[in-house]
């Protein structure tokens, strides 16, 4: 594994005590963790390629929809998670602003900071298991249906998300998948010219690609098919239909 990977950031208002005694019994298991301060140019900064944020959450702590969203962007172009700390209420409340499949781990306080560092040694431990799994990246603009197969496809491969074809565009600078499952029919960047702009690189050019659509008139399927993706799947596939022509794909290849 990236050893960037195996890092955490620790993002609070301010350094307190009970936030200094949860970094040491990270460092403590060996794995490092640095505080940032919970603000939108110092996480910037510190981001890197790190795929656990925890955040301490308490009455100092400014909630607002610019943090979670640039937070949100950030991770999920590296299949990040996150772990939230805290009054429960400040967690829940955080918790409404965040992706519900980012969200790793919450701890109610008072913490159980030996519990929280196994927690930590724990996702780490399920990372390095990951990495022998095929990356599948999944680009929808449709939350629900991009969660749906999310879930689908997640106990037997790495799966990364895109909400649209420029998130995916940027994804796809900094991680390598093995498989593209892409939406034909999205909004502004449409699926045909993600593949174009895909198929124009020279880094990405090679990334096999299937379209997932929800037309399966002749016309549209002619379409469809004229763009010579791997495969294209009709979006009222089932799990185990979706499963199975994966694994028989990844078989060929």
């Amino acid at each position: 594994m990236n050893n960037n990977k195996n890092k955490i950031i620790f993002t609070a208002e301010k350094e307190s005590f009970v936030v200094r005694v949860l970094i040491k019994k990270v460092n403590d298991i060996g794995v490092l963790c640095d505080f940032v301060p919970f603000n939108i140019d110092a996480l910037n900064k510190a981001l890197g390629d790190v795929a656990l944020i925890a955040i301490y959450l308490d009455d100092d702590t400014k909630i607002n929809d610019d943090i979670a969203h640039f937070l949100s962007d950030k991770m999920r172009e590296r299949d990040g998670h996150f772990m939230l700390i805290g009054d429960q209420g400040y967690i829940n409340t955080m918790s409404k602003k965040l992706p519900e499949p980012m969200i790793y781990e919450t701890y109610p306080r008072p913490v159980n900071n030996d519990e929280f560092a196994q927690s930590v040694k724990r996702f780490f431990d399920t990372e390095r298991r990951e990495q022998a799994k095929k990356r599948i990246l999944i680009v929808d603009d449709d939350p629900q249906y991009l969660n749906l197969v999310r879930e689908w496809l997640k106990d037997t491969y790495k799966v990364s998300m895109a909400n649209s074809g420029l998130q995916a565009i940027k994804l796809l600078g900094k991680n390598t998948v093995d498989l593209i499952l892409l939406d034909y029919e999205m909004p502004i960047t449409t699926g045909p010219q993600v593949l174009e702009m895909l198929r124009a690189d020279d880094d990405t050019k090679s990334i096999p690609v299937m379209f997932l659509t929800s037309k399966d008139d002749k016309e549209s399927v002619m379409e469809v098919v004229a763009l010579r993706p791997e495969a294209y799947f009709l979006k009222s596939i089932t799990k185990d239909e979706l499963l199975l022509k994966l694994k028989d794909y990844f078989l060929e290849h």
